[in-house]
Protein backbone atom coordinates (compact mmCIF):
# COMPACT_ATOMS: atom_id res chain seq x y z
CA UNK A 1 0.00 0.00 0.00
CA UNK A 2 2.32 2.68 -0.86
CA UNK A 3 1.22 6.37 -1.72
CA UNK A 4 2.78 9.64 -1.82
CA UNK A 5 2.48 9.71 1.98
CA UNK A 6 4.33 6.37 2.85
CA UNK A 7 7.34 7.71 0.72
CA UNK A 8 7.01 10.72 2.71
CA UNK A 9 6.95 9.37 6.45
CA UNK A 10 9.10 5.97 5.36
CA UNK A 11 6.34 3.57 6.59
CA UNK A 12 4.38 0.42 5.76
CA UNK A 13 1.39 2.08 5.17
CA UNK A 14 0.16 5.48 5.31
CA UNK A 15 -1.98 5.14 8.34
CA UNK A 16 -1.34 7.51 11.04
CA UNK A 17 -2.16 7.00 14.98
CA UNK A 18 -3.66 10.56 16.20
CA UNK A 19 -1.45 12.69 18.69
CA UNK A 20 -4.14 12.62 21.69
CA UNK A 21 -3.50 14.29 25.04
CA UNK A 22 -3.40 11.89 27.60
CA UNK A 23 -3.49 8.70 25.16
CA UNK A 24 -0.35 9.26 22.73
CA UNK A 25 3.12 8.07 25.00
CA UNK A 26 5.75 6.10 23.94
CA UNK A 27 4.51 2.60 24.00
CA UNK A 28 1.42 3.46 21.99
CA UNK A 29 3.58 5.30 19.74
CA UNK A 30 6.50 2.53 19.59
CA UNK A 31 3.94 -0.09 18.73
CA UNK A 32 2.39 1.81 16.50
CA UNK A 33 5.19 2.62 14.22
CA UNK A 34 6.77 -1.10 14.49
CA UNK A 35 3.69 -2.42 13.05
CA UNK A 36 3.59 -0.02 9.76
CA UNK A 37 2.38 3.06 10.74
CA UNK A 38 2.89 6.19 12.12
CA UNK A 39 2.91 6.37 16.31
CA UNK A 40 2.83 9.85 17.39
CA UNK A 41 3.41 11.13 21.16
CA UNK A 42 0.72 13.77 22.04
CA UNK A 43 2.82 16.79 23.68
CA UNK A 44 -0.81 18.25 24.68
CA UNK A 45 0.02 20.71 27.51
CA UNK A 46 3.39 18.73 28.81
CA UNK A 47 5.75 20.59 29.48
CA UNK A 48 9.14 19.80 27.21
CA UNK A 49 11.32 17.62 29.40
CA UNK A 50 8.24 15.20 29.52
CA UNK A 51 8.25 15.54 25.49
CA UNK A 52 12.12 15.16 25.73
CA UNK A 53 11.71 11.97 27.75
CA UNK A 54 9.05 10.54 25.21
CA UNK A 55 10.82 11.09 21.99
CA UNK A 56 13.40 9.14 23.65
CA UNK A 57 11.40 5.87 25.07
CA UNK A 58 10.29 5.60 21.35
CA UNK A 59 13.52 5.70 20.08
CA UNK A 60 14.89 3.05 22.66
CA UNK A 61 11.57 0.44 21.63
CA UNK A 62 12.14 1.51 17.47
CA UNK A 63 14.10 2.07 15.15
CA UNK A 64 11.12 3.12 12.81
CA UNK A 65 9.53 6.39 12.04
CA UNK A 66 7.60 8.06 14.17
CA UNK A 67 6.08 11.80 15.51
CA UNK A 68 5.09 14.71 17.59
CA UNK A 69 1.99 16.01 17.41
CA UNK A 70 1.75 19.77 18.77
CA UNK A 71 -0.55 21.74 20.31
CA UNK A 72 -0.12 25.31 19.88
CA UNK A 73 -2.10 26.66 22.26
CA UNK A 74 -0.20 25.01 24.52
CA UNK A 75 1.86 27.19 27.29
CA UNK A 76 4.93 24.89 26.78
CA UNK A 77 4.39 25.24 22.54
CA UNK A 78 7.76 27.22 22.39
CA UNK A 79 9.54 25.32 24.63
CA UNK A 80 8.19 21.62 22.88
CA UNK A 81 9.03 23.18 19.14
CA UNK A 82 12.86 23.80 20.39
CA UNK A 83 12.69 20.42 22.05
CA UNK A 84 11.40 18.35 18.85
CA UNK A 85 13.82 20.23 16.31
CA UNK A 86 17.00 19.44 18.88
CA UNK A 87 15.71 15.54 18.57
CA UNK A 88 15.25 15.64 14.67
CA UNK A 89 12.00 14.05 14.97
CA UNK A 90 11.05 12.67 11.92
CA UNK A 91 7.68 14.22 11.48
CA UNK A 92 5.44 17.02 13.62
CA UNK A 93 2.07 17.29 12.76
CA UNK A 94 0.55 20.78 14.92
CA UNK A 95 -3.14 21.61 16.09
CA UNK A 96 -4.86 24.13 17.54
CA UNK A 97 -3.31 27.23 15.85
CA UNK A 98 -0.71 28.28 13.20
CA UNK A 99 2.45 26.70 13.33
CA UNK A 100 4.10 29.10 10.58
CA UNK A 101 6.39 30.59 13.06
CA UNK A 102 7.75 27.34 13.46
CA UNK A 103 8.20 25.48 9.75
CA UNK A 104 11.25 26.83 8.85
CA UNK A 105 13.05 25.74 11.80
CA UNK A 106 11.64 22.55 11.57
CA UNK A 107 12.50 21.95 7.88
CA UNK A 108 16.16 23.02 8.37
CA UNK A 109 16.43 19.90 10.83
CA UNK A 110 14.71 17.81 8.67
CA UNK A 111 11.15 17.03 10.15
CA UNK A 112 8.21 16.70 7.82
CA UNK A 113 5.76 18.76 9.28
CA UNK A 114 2.08 18.32 8.50
CA UNK A 115 -0.54 20.68 10.20
CA UNK A 116 -4.02 19.50 10.59
CA UNK A 117 -6.36 21.77 8.90
CA UNK A 118 -10.04 21.96 8.82
CA UNK A 119 -10.53 24.46 6.33
CA UNK A 120 -9.65 24.52 2.27
CA UNK A 121 -8.08 28.22 3.43
CA UNK A 122 -5.69 26.89 5.85
CA UNK A 123 -4.91 23.93 4.03
CA UNK A 124 -3.69 26.77 1.37
CA UNK A 125 -2.09 28.61 3.40
CA UNK A 126 0.17 25.66 5.48
CA UNK A 127 0.92 24.72 1.66
CA UNK A 128 2.31 28.07 0.53
CA UNK A 129 4.31 28.28 4.25
CA UNK A 130 6.09 24.86 3.20
CA UNK A 131 4.50 22.16 4.76
CA UNK A 132 4.89 18.65 3.72
CA UNK A 133 0.92 17.46 4.09
CA UNK A 134 -1.75 18.30 6.01
CA UNK A 135 -4.17 16.18 7.82
CA UNK A 136 -7.99 17.10 6.77
CA UNK A 137 -9.81 16.58 9.91
CA UNK A 138 -13.70 16.33 9.88
CA UNK A 139 -16.09 16.82 12.40
CA UNK A 140 -16.88 13.15 12.93
CA UNK A 141 -13.34 13.24 14.68
CA UNK A 142 -13.20 12.91 18.37
CA UNK A 143 -11.35 16.06 20.71
CA UNK A 144 -11.43 19.37 19.11
CA UNK A 145 -13.20 19.63 15.89
CA UNK A 146 -13.94 21.86 12.90
CA UNK A 147 -17.00 22.19 11.06
CA UNK A 148 -17.32 20.54 7.99
CA UNK A 149 -18.01 16.64 7.66
CA UNK A 150 -14.78 14.46 6.14
CA UNK A 151 -16.89 13.53 3.19
CA UNK A 152 -16.95 17.43 1.89
CA UNK A 153 -14.10 18.47 3.16
CA UNK A 154 -11.22 15.82 2.03
CA UNK A 155 -12.00 16.51 -1.81
CA UNK A 156 -11.91 20.35 -1.79
CA UNK A 157 -8.80 20.38 0.55
CA UNK A 158 -7.41 17.63 -2.07
CA UNK A 159 -8.57 20.01 -5.21
CA UNK A 160 -7.00 23.06 -3.61
CA UNK A 161 -3.33 21.86 -2.68
CA UNK A 162 -0.70 19.93 -4.19
CA UNK A 163 0.61 18.69 -1.43
CA UNK A 164 -0.19 14.82 -0.11
CA UNK A 165 -3.85 14.96 2.15
CA UNK A 166 -4.26 13.12 4.83
CA UNK A 167 -8.04 12.19 5.81
CA UNK A 168 -9.10 12.14 9.49
CA UNK A 169 -12.29 11.73 11.35
CA UNK A 170 -14.50 9.32 11.23
CA UNK A 171 -12.54 6.50 9.91
CA UNK A 172 -13.03 3.11 11.64
CA UNK A 173 -12.38 0.22 9.10
CA UNK A 174 -11.44 -0.58 5.62
CA UNK A 175 -14.45 0.89 3.83
CA UNK A 176 -13.89 4.48 5.94
CA UNK A 177 -10.30 3.94 4.40
CA UNK A 178 -11.35 2.99 0.88
CA UNK A 179 -13.77 6.31 0.70
CA UNK A 180 -11.03 8.77 2.30
CA UNK A 181 -8.72 7.10 -0.90
CA UNK A 182 -11.23 7.91 -3.41
CA UNK A 183 -12.28 11.02 -2.36
CA UNK A 184 -8.67 12.38 -2.81
CA UNK A 185 -6.85 11.61 0.31
CA UNK A 186 -3.82 9.63 0.22
CA UNK A 187 -3.51 8.67 4.01
CA UNK A 188 -5.29 8.24 7.16
CA UNK A 189 -5.16 9.50 10.79
CA UNK A 190 -6.88 7.26 12.80
CA UNK A 191 -7.21 8.06 16.61
CA UNK A 192 -10.53 6.03 18.33
CA UNK A 193 -9.37 2.93 17.10
CA UNK A 194 -6.11 3.28 18.97
CA UNK A 195 -7.91 4.60 21.70
CA UNK A 196 -8.63 0.83 22.37
CA UNK A 197 -5.96 -1.37 21.12
CA UNK A 198 -3.92 -3.36 23.51
CA UNK A 199 -0.96 -1.14 23.97
CA UNK A 200 -2.81 2.02 25.00
CA UNK A 201 -2.29 3.11 28.54
CA UNK A 202 -5.84 4.18 28.61
CA UNK A 203 -8.39 3.03 31.54
CA UNK A 204 -10.13 0.04 30.76
CA UNK A 205 -13.62 1.34 31.62
CA UNK A 206 -12.31 4.28 28.73
CA UNK A 207 -11.78 1.11 26.46
CA UNK A 208 -15.71 -0.40 27.34
CA UNK A 209 -17.56 3.06 26.99
CA UNK A 210 -16.08 3.19 23.12
CA UNK A 211 -16.63 -0.57 22.51
CA UNK A 212 -19.80 -0.60 23.48
CA UNK A 213 -20.79 2.70 22.30
CA UNK A 214 -23.60 3.51 19.68
CA UNK A 215 -24.13 5.68 16.66
CA UNK A 216 -25.99 8.38 18.33
CA UNK A 217 -23.32 8.46 21.77
CA UNK A 218 -21.51 11.14 21.19
CA UNK A 219 -22.38 14.86 22.00
CA UNK A 220 -19.80 18.12 21.02
CA UNK A 221 -19.37 20.83 24.01
CA UNK A 222 -17.78 23.91 23.91
CA UNK A 223 -19.71 25.73 20.39
CA UNK A 224 -20.90 28.83 22.51
CA UNK A 225 -16.77 29.18 23.49
CA UNK A 226 -15.44 28.83 19.85
CA UNK A 227 -13.52 25.21 20.89
CA UNK A 228 -15.96 22.34 20.59
CA UNK A 229 -14.78 18.83 21.40
CA UNK A 230 -16.45 15.88 20.81
CA UNK A 231 -16.81 13.13 23.53
CA UNK A 232 -19.13 10.42 24.24
CA UNK A 233 -22.37 11.73 25.88
CA UNK A 234 -22.64 11.12 30.02
CA UNK A 235 -23.12 13.40 33.17
CA UNK A 236 -20.18 15.71 32.19
CA UNK A 237 -21.78 16.31 28.61
CA UNK A 238 -24.92 16.93 29.53
CA UNK A 239 -24.24 19.36 32.75
CA UNK A 240 -21.97 20.85 29.87
CA UNK A 241 -24.49 21.27 27.65
CA UNK A 242 -26.95 22.38 30.02
CA UNK A 243 -24.42 25.53 31.00
CA UNK A 244 -23.77 26.47 27.94
CA UNK A 245 -27.45 26.43 26.95
CA UNK A 246 -28.52 28.69 30.16
CA UNK A 247 -25.45 30.99 29.09
CA UNK A 248 -22.81 30.05 31.34
CA UNK A 249 -19.37 31.87 30.79
CA UNK A 250 -16.20 30.63 29.54
CA UNK A 251 -14.40 31.15 32.91
CA UNK A 252 -17.40 28.77 34.28
CA UNK A 253 -17.04 26.16 31.81
CA UNK A 254 -13.74 25.51 31.74
CA UNK A 255 -13.33 25.23 35.66
CA UNK A 256 -16.33 22.30 35.18
CA UNK A 257 -13.87 20.57 32.62
CA UNK A 258 -10.77 21.43 34.33
CA UNK A 259 -8.63 17.73 34.94
CA UNK A 260 -11.53 15.97 33.18
CA UNK A 261 -9.80 14.29 30.35
CA UNK A 262 -7.01 13.36 32.50
CA UNK A 263 -10.17 11.85 35.27
CA UNK A 264 -11.23 9.30 32.45
CA UNK A 265 -8.20 8.28 30.47
CA UNK A 266 -6.24 7.66 33.71
CA UNK A 267 -8.82 7.49 36.80
CA UNK A 268 -11.63 5.29 34.40
CA UNK A 269 -14.26 8.09 35.59
CA UNK A 270 -16.45 7.90 32.26
CA UNK A 271 -19.22 9.75 34.11
CA UNK A 272 -17.73 12.55 35.09
CA UNK A 273 -14.66 12.75 33.10
CA UNK A 274 -14.23 13.84 29.65
CA UNK A 275 -14.20 11.04 27.27
CA UNK A 276 -13.06 11.80 23.94
CA UNK A 277 -14.02 9.53 20.63
CA UNK A 278 -15.47 10.01 17.26
CA UNK A 279 -18.73 9.09 15.55
CA UNK A 280 -16.86 5.72 14.68
CA UNK A 281 -16.40 4.95 18.33
CA UNK A 282 -19.75 3.12 17.20
CA UNK A 283 -17.67 1.17 14.66
CA UNK A 284 -15.73 -0.25 17.31
CA UNK A 285 -16.10 -3.75 18.62
CA UNK A 286 -12.75 -5.38 20.07
CA UNK A 287 -9.63 -4.55 21.85
CA UNK A 288 -6.98 -5.62 19.27
CA UNK A 289 -2.83 -4.75 18.80
CA UNK A 290 -2.19 -2.26 17.01
CA UNK A 291 -0.64 -4.77 14.75
CA UNK A 292 -3.54 -6.70 14.46
CA UNK A 293 -5.60 -3.78 13.62
CA UNK A 294 -3.07 -2.24 10.88
CA UNK A 295 -3.66 -5.81 9.05
CA UNK A 296 -7.11 -5.25 9.82
CA UNK A 297 -7.45 -2.39 8.26
CA UNK A 298 -5.34 -2.69 4.94
CA UNK A 299 -6.56 -6.22 4.27
CA UNK A 300 -10.09 -4.85 4.44
CA UNK A 301 -9.07 -1.62 1.80
CA UNK A 302 -6.82 -3.51 -0.51
CA UNK A 303 -9.97 -6.06 -0.75
CA UNK A 304 -12.18 -2.99 -1.44
CA UNK A 305 -10.13 -1.34 -3.93
CA UNK A 306 -8.43 -3.90 -5.75
CA UNK A 307 -8.37 -3.14 -9.57
CA UNK A 308 -8.95 0.48 -8.74
CA UNK A 309 -5.67 1.59 -9.46
CA UNK A 310 -5.39 3.71 -6.17
CA UNK A 311 -2.07 2.45 -5.07
CA UNK A 312 1.49 2.31 -6.61
CA UNK A 313 0.41 5.69 -9.00
CA UNK A 314 2.42 9.37 -9.16
CA UNK A 315 0.43 11.97 -8.47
Amino acid sequence: MKTRVTQLLGTEYPIIQGGMAWVAEAGLAAAVSAAGGLGMIGAANAPGEWVREQIREVRSRTSQPFGVNIMLMSPYADEVAQIVTAEKVPVITTGAGNPEKYITMWKDAGCKVIPVVASVALAKRMERSGADAVVAEGCEAGGHIGELTTMVLIPQIADAVTIPVIAAGGIADGRGMAAAFMLGAEGMQLGTLFVVTKESRVHDQYKQAIIKAKDIDTRVTGRSTGHPVRALRNQMTKQYLAMEAAGAGLEELEYLTLGSLRKAVVEGDVVNGTVMAGQSAGLVKAELSCRELIEKLTAETDQLMKGAGIYEQDR
